[in-house]
């Protein structure tokens, strides 16, 4: 990770900096694209479904239950305008949701749809309000995997258990989870799941995923429909619409080639290393963070322990306040030395990866206890 160089890098929960092995593919694409123009565009095609495999084995899914998309809203708006929504159908979040998570479901407002939003306490949900919240008209429930106020995370398969109880479909925002913790939607029912790659994927912004369990696939009405959508894709003289028999009939136009290409060299790093191996490595750096933030006299608001149940609510997201100071003040004094970290909510907030370690600790606690 260059970033290393010059940045205590804990941002990965906005914009991750590129690995090697991405900027690498990127800096290829730039000087085939330079040189040799679209010559060269079979081998940028078959890097693309490099890049849908290497998501296909990330989560255990089959390839063509794989889209690649431009962005985690990108993914939940197939979902938010290709259901067949009947007046008085109702879709359950989060109060607290980012708000790509919260603004197409509220745009079904004019096809009769509810959102029904529930409360949380600083991210922590009761899982009975979620279930009261859900009747015979829920068509799908929508939750984020990790919150990305506080980094709260979930526990997926208690909800999706709840939203398939109630006869709903359960989508999983990914963008803060996928990248550090294992997921197996072999093994977890999830219904639909997006997750841009900016982030602890480690690839560049404008290429995500989209994940849409195969018998779904016709329930969804096909949106943003075009030449790479049928079956006859690169037969331009042939008009008919006859949609691919895979998720990636959603891809329906030219899309972020380069993007893609870098996102594929990201999965394929992390695919290399074991993500539990991953999670645990993050979940140790933040535990030492939380422990060296106490010390400092800094108020940390994220809940690091287990739900009743053992639950893990721990995440690579950490929110903290110091008491009496500014926290965009506190960002800009450690962006200066060379920090990277973020606000939101009105709290700081740091999110390690696996690659960062204890001089990158240190030099985050310096900066903090260094603020005037």
């Amino acid at each position: 990770m260059p970033v290393t160089e010059s940045w205590a890098y804990f941002d990965h929960a906005a914009v991750c900096p590129l690995p090697i092995p991405a900027a690498r593919v990127i800096g290829q694409w730039l000087q085939q694209a330079q040189y040799e123009g679209d010559t060269i565009w079979p081998e940028w095609a078959a890097g693309i479904e490099k890049t849908r495999e290497a998501a296909t084995r990330m989560i255990n899914a089959r390839p063509d239950e794989i889209a690649l998309v431009p962005s985690t809203t990108a993914g939940i708006n197939l979902v938010a305008e290709g259901l067949d929504w009947r007046p008085g159908d109702n879709v359950v979040i989060l109060a607290d949701e980012f708000p790509s998570n919260q603004y197409p479901w509220l745009n079904q407002r004019d096809r009769g749809v509810e959102t029904r939003r529930v409360e949380t306490d600083n991210g922590r949900l009761d899982l009975d309000k979620l279930r009261a919240a859900c009747d015979g008209r829920t068509r799908i429930v929508s939750v984020s995997w990790v919150g990305y106020a506080t980094g709260y995370r979930h526990d997926i398969e208690r909800i999706v258990e709840i939203a398939h109880e109630a006869g709903a479909l359960f989508f999983l925002d990914a963008i803060q989870g996928l990248g550090v913790f294992p997921l197996d939607v072999a093994q977890l029912p999830v219904d639909f799941l997006a997750a841009d790659g900016h982030k602890w994927l480690l690839g560049p912004e404008g290429a995500g995923i989209f994940y849409v369990r195969r018998e779904h696939l016709d329930r969804l009405r096909a949106i943003g429909v075009g030449w790479s959508s049928v079956v006859h894709s690169h037969d331009y003289s042939h008009i008919e619409l006859k949609l691919k028999p895979s998720a990636s009939r959603y891809e329906g136009g030219t899309m972020n080639m380069v993007g893609h290409l870098g996102l594929g060299a990201s999965l394929e790093l992390l695919n290399r290393l074991s993500a539990a191996a991953i999670g645990a490595a993050v979940l140790d750096f933040t535990d030492r963070a939380c422990e060296a933030l106490h010390v400092l006299g800094a108020t940390v608001v994220s809940h690091r322990g287990f739900d009743d149940r053992g639950g893990e609510q721990r995440s690579g997201i950490v929110a903290f306040e110091l008491p009496g100071r500014d926290p965009m003040g506190v960002r800009k004094h450690c962006l200066a030395g060379g920090v990277a970290l973020s606000c939101r909510g009105g709290r700081l907030r740091i999110s390690p990866h696996a690659y960062n370690n204890d001089d990158d600790l240190e030099r985050l606690i310096d900066a903090l206890r260094s603020v005037t």
